[in-house]
């Protein structure tokens, strides 16, 4: 296996490299659309990311480190995973399973998940939390609802938080 290095950073030179081709953190971060600090982050959040490092710290990514981040970046961008819950599924399903999320792939659990869940009763919900929306209701009234929940938490957390009043 021949491994290519492009360090150059032309548009002409990032359009025709292999598909093989490493990638520094300035042309994946482009690719990806984030900061190159985020990708140090998750670095350091996800230990399923790993960089070939060179001289200098210089970090250059496989084409697998690509789809992985890929992955990553439209679970917590995309679908509003948490870190803590990408990292539960990086440990259950396995980095593979967040590759081809990153290549395109569907977000649901792998086929043989699927296939042994069908068996196991109901699904688990990987994904955010979301509370069902009681049937009839439209936003406005679902809102109105929220605010005035929001507004008795207020109230009680005022109250409490308000000194003793003293005895007369």
């Amino acid at each position: 296996m021949s491994l290519e290095f492009h360090t150059g950073d032309t548009e002409a030179e990032l359009d025709t490299k292999s598909a093989d081709a490493f990638r520094t953190i300035s042309e994946v971060a482009e690719d990806l659309d984030i900061p190159q600090h985020v990708l140090r982050f998750w670095e350091t959040r996800f230990s399923q990311i790993k960089p070939l490092k060179r001289g200098g710290g210089r970090r250059y990514y496989r084409p697998d480190d690509v789809a992985l981040l890929k992955g990553i970046r439209r679970l917590l961008y995309g679908e509003g995973y948490t870190i803590k819950g990408l990292q539960r599924i990086l440990k259950e399903q396995g980095a593979r399973h967040v590759q081809a999320i990153g290549r395109g792939g569907p977000i649901g659990p792998p086929p043989a998940e699927a296939a042994r869940s069908a068996t196991d009763g109901p699904p688990r919900q990987d994904g955010p939390m979301r509370a069902p929306v009681p049937p009839g209701l439209d936003d406005i009234t679902l809102l109105t609802a929220v605010l005035a929940e929001l507004g008795e938490c207020k109230r009680i957390l005022d109250r409490a938080l308000q000194p003793p009043a003293e005895p007369a």
